[in-house]
């Protein structure tokens, strides 16, 4: 293996070369986005005389021929197909754009030089990657302007891009640019080195590069060394310490920041796209600036810590409360449980008021885990909730946000929890969450609590029973209990006995030495050492002490919650006729989008849709459905999709929302677009 830096246009220009994408290959898959931030680089590094280079990262290859006496040399492109393709690209349009305007000497420079091998007769074109993307490559060169490709291609879509980037006021700056492009050569030798040993060491999950690997590297690459070091050992480095899960020893710092953006930002950056979100926020080199930004992080790193190592919060009570979250997994809460924890820290609250709000999310998120309600609408939820809080009124302010939330946002009441547990399969939940729920039931107002770790879970009427109970319980009873309670919460209790206790008889439950629910002392078993039968009634019984119980611990706010307006919330499939109707706001894939038009929602759905898997238009009738073309002028109002692509935006607000609706089945996301209508007053003001 030999490795060493390399200009792309001298490594582009080897004469009788071919560059391979094997089959095995991913396929190109870039999309715009990474295509306008490679054209962005090439046009700073063109236009700034400071710049000498501008690093693209490394390309491995295997010569195959080396051992053949094959014309050509042929490189296997085991890592860089992506960046070789789009440069590639970017030479194709600007090939193209010479022969438009008659620039002979440009033409052949770049065709002989990057494009094709002017003396080899087979296979000309020097980039040879997979089959379709290499009939998309030779539709370009040979008869782009004469017809439609006729079928979706990343390799057309990106060309039509990056086309239209370069022109006549700016193609010098471009050639500049792509002569300052440098890469690592990896160049390895079948026979001798391993390329898949070295392709999976190189794309591997210990080496790729994290969100947060990202972000270091963007603040601390362009300082120099002195400041890098200092930077890195003040800021970063405990902010690394800080967001290390101890028990599993996991580093979490990509998942904290963008909790910390999501903060800032007020919207929930995609998990891969975190590092794109920071460069976006905090667009800067500046040393001071970044300081700023992070002591900012590193103060909410430090509440950071404790919440995902509950052990390190000093006050028992507090670390009580964080433990029960942890068991529930509301890792979408983080951002909002950060900024009170934030306050808590600052004495803006005291403790009893953070222990408050601590038990009053549980409540939430736990009640609508009994009813069945989304757990996506959470991440809605808590992305808001804080700026909903009066300092004034902390929890009372707090209380009333949540109540006030409706449909499949809303905090279930006292009734439709009971009526739901009363039935719930309780045993076959994740085992956190099952350990959550007997815990807190089992421990609730107990001095002494008990400690679940040497306890199990013990059916009362046992899943295997022993030929008695359907003798004493007759088979009706028998059938219910089997297959309508069997895992309900009346019919479990803890046992230190499990295996003891097994599918005896109830009776010889209750009594057996030492080990029946007689001597026992848990909560969950003291009614049960009461009775003389295990049946459907007293089932019915021990479920009313425990579902008082849950309404104790689980409370619903004691607040009045303002009506509002008939306007609520709701998923675009359940919503009225939008026809003479305006909208107040949108959410789409939990981001919401404040805007009255229909024509704006339509257009941000779809774009979306087309942007994250444009193949579903082509292969489905959803194109025809939209009438999507890359022929604007062929419709009356085009709406563009793409820097390509365009559909027909001239409907109805009904027809949109049909198309939509149409769209999202197709999609299969049919429960992740909600609206709100406007309520008719600000309607009549319009």
């Amino acid at each position: 293996m030999k490795a060493f830096e390399t200009n792309l246009n001298r490594f582009l220009s080897q004469t009788d070369t071919q560059f391979i994408i094997p089959v095995y290959q991913r396929n190109y898959d870039w999309t715009v986005t990474e295509c306008k931030q490679l054209m962005n680089d090439i046009l700073v590094a063109g236009s700034d005389a400071n710049i000498n280079f501008h690093f693209l990262g490394s390309i491995v290859y295997i010569q195959d021929d080396i051992y053949t006496s094959s014309e050509v040399k042929e490189l296997t492109i085991i890592d860089g197909q992506q960046r070789i393709t789009t440069i590639t690209l970017i030479y194709i349009a600007i090939f193209l754009l010479a022969k438009k305007r008659n620039d002979r000497k440009l033409e052949s420079r770049i065709e002989e030089t990057y494009l094709i091998n002017k003396f080899f007769e087979k296979e000309k074109l020097k980039l040879r990657p997979t089959e379709n993307n290499d009939k998309a490559l030779k539709f370009l060169i040979d008869k782009i302007g004469e017809e439609t490709f006729g079928e979706f291609s990343r390799v057309i879509d990106n060309y039509e891009y990056l086309a239209n980037q370069i022109n006549r006021e700016n193609i010098n700056v471009v050639l500049k640019g792509l002569d300052k492009l440098m890469f690592v050569e990896i160049a390895l030798e079948r026979g001798r080195d391993n390329p898949q040993r070295i392709f999976e060491s190189l794309n591997s999950t210990g080496l790729e590069l994290s969100q947060a690997d990202l972000i270091r590297n963007y603040i601390l690459m362009g300082l120099k060394m002195e400041k890098q070091t200092k930077i890195y050992e003040k800021y970063w480095l405990p902010i690394e310490n800080g967001c290390t899960e101890k028990e599993s020893n996991s580093n979490q710092v990509s998942d904290f920041i963008r909790h910390f953006l999501t903060i800032e930002t007020q919207e929930i950056p995609n998990k891969d796209k975190v590092y794109l979100a920071f460069k976006k926020k905090y667009a800067c080199t500046d040393d001071k600036l970044f300081e700023e930004i992070l002591t900012k992080i590193k103060n909410y790193s430090t509440y950071y810590n404790k919440l995902i190592n509950h052990k390190n919060e000093p006050d028992k009570e507090i670390r009580q409360q964080i433990a029960y979250l942890n068991k529930l997994e509301i890792t979408v809460s983080y951002p909002f449980l950060l900024e009170v924890y934030r306050d808590y820290e600052n004495k803006d609250i005291d403790k009893q008021t953070i222990i408050q709000v601590f038990e009053l999310v549980q409540s939430f998120a736990w009640r609508r885990f009994i009813v069945g309600l989304p757990s996506n609408s959470l991440n809605k939820i808590f992305l808001s909730l804080y700026k909903e809080i009066d300092k004034t009124d902390y929890l009372g302010s707090l209380q009333k946000a949540l109540v006030q939330k409706k449909s499949s946002q809303r905090f279930p009441k006292d009734i439709e929890v009971i009526d739901t547990l009363k039935e719930k399969d309780v045993y076959s939940i994740q085992s956190r969450n099952r350990t959550y729920f007997l815990e807190l039931l089992e421990n609730f107002n107990n001095n002494e609590p008990v400690q679940l770790d040497e306890l199990t879970i013990e059916h009362i009427f046992p899943q295997n029973p022993d030929a008695k109970w359907k003798y004493e319980l007759g088979e009706g009873q028998f059938n219910l209990m089997k297959e309508k309670y069997l895992n309900t919460i009346g019919n479990l209790t803890l046992s230190g006995n499990n295996g003891p206790l097994g599918n005896k008889p109830f009776k010889e439950k209750r009594d057996l030495p030492e080990k029946g629910y007689r001597e026992s002392r848990l909560f969950l078993n003291k009614y049960l050492s009461t009775l003389e039968k295990w049946d459907v009634e007293e089932l019915g019984k021990r479920f009313d002490i425990i579902a008082e119980r849950f309404l104790k611990i689980w409370k619903y706010p004691e607040v009045q919650a303002d009506t509002g307006d008939s306007y609520e919330e709701i998923n675009i499939f359940e919503a009225e006729d939008p026809t003479d109707k305006k909208l107040e706001y949108f959410i789409f894939f939990e981001q919401k989008q404040n805007t009255p038009k229909v024509s704006e929602l339509y257009e941000y759905v779809l774009s979306f849709l087309f942007k994250e898997q444009p193949e579903v238009f082509f292969n489905t009738d959803l194109g025809e459905k939209v009438k999507l073309t890359n022929q604007k002028d062929q419709l009356r109002q085009p709406l563009p999709l793409s820097e390509v692509y365009f559909i027909e935006a001239n409907h109805s607000n009904k027809a949109k929302f049909e198309r939509l609706k149409y769209a999202l089945t197709i999609f299969g996301i049919t429960d992740e677009l909600f609206i709100k209508y406007a309520p008719e007053k600000s309607m009549e003001n319009d």
